[in-house]
């Protein structure tokens, strides 16, 4: 467990991180940037030229969304209201928060939110750890989050899914054998959602690190996160070139729908049936107590 030296040392540290974090935030917060999946795959042709001329729309990407994400808009898939064999259902209605982001009841809010005036405060337990159970059209899968190695990135999306962020949000772009991209709450077009602010990178330290079902951030560039994220299917990790996107979990239940959702990708990347996000709830749990470095965040 370390001594109480070695404790406070780490959350002395972690709390520099955070406030360094913070600060890269607001000095980001005006760009409100397209959030899109990049990374940069050269050896494969094929798989990037496809991907990039399959990225309906922006130019919100990182050097890989050619392999990655359809950054531009980040994730594009240009496509229309509501309905199946590819039109997307536009995401519900939802408020702009004017004022400072509290920290929503662990029940949720009782309204959606769409937009923000800033980043979340940290709201998570550093003593806890946080399980996300998506429930969508396709059926449900769990991912275990991980708070230790991404506690900025992991506090983002509890935020975010206790406001009700991601209910009724389509999986706008999948690729098979690739990645299944989401989180784009306002629509279209697809990819290019303005959530009032963006948070930095944590990044893994190696490409190898993005297993089969690992759960991910999608970017417009460095530090450039906000709710856009991917889920990596079965054999992608190693298409998306280097870490170029935060880590920040991994599915442990329910990889076979995850496996499902990954076989509708169409043209351009553009889903060939509508999966929804009916919900992601948040469940918090003990953390191990052989945990030998649990995440401390500064309150």
């Amino acid at each position: 467990m370390g001594t109480n030296a070695e404790k406070h040392a780490r959350q002395k540290e972690r709390r520099a991180r955070l406030d360094e974090a913070q600060t890269e935030i607001q000095q980001k917060a005006k760009q409100r940037r397209t959030l899109t999946l990049v990374g940069g795959v050269i050896a494969a042709l094929v798989v990037v030229a496809a991907i990039v001329a399959l990225t309906s729309g922006g130019k919100d990407e990182t050097p890989a969304d050619t392999a990655a994400g359809s950054s531009t808009s980040s994730t594009e898939s240009t496509t229309t209201s509501v309905g199946k064999s590819g039109d997307l259902p536009a995401p519900p209605k939802g408020q702009t928060l004017k004022d400072p982001t509290p920290c929503p009841p662990a029940s949720g809010s009782k309204q959606r939110v769409q937009k923000f005036a800033g980043p979340p405060p940290t709201c998570i337990d550093a003593s806890k750890k946080y399980i996300a159970i998506f429930d969508t059209t396709k059926g449900p899968f769990t991912a275990e989050l991980d708070s230790v190695k991404a506690p900025v990135t992991v506090n983002n999306f509890v935020v975010l899914s206790r406001y009700h962020f991601y209910d009724g949000v389509p999986f706008h772009r999948v690729v098979p054998d690739f990645v299944i991209q989401g989180g784009d709450g306002d629509g279209e077009p697809w990819g290019n959602n303005d959530l009032g602010y963006t948070i930095p990178d944590e990044l893994p330290t190696d490409v190898s690190d993005y297993k089969d079902m690992s759960l991910a951030m999608a970017n417009a560039g460095p530090d450039t996160n906000g709710s856009q994220f991917f889920v990596v299917l079965p054999g992608g990790g190693p298409t998306l070139g280097k870490p170029a996107y935060s880590l920040f979990g991994q599915v442990i239940a329910g990889q076979s729908v995850v496996a499902t959702i990954g076989k509708l990708g169409g043209p351009d990347q553009k889903p060939i049936e509508s999966v929804v996000i009916k919900s992601v709830t948040i469940k918090e749990e003990s953390a191990s107590p052989d945990a030998s470095s649990p995440a401390t965040l500064p309150g």
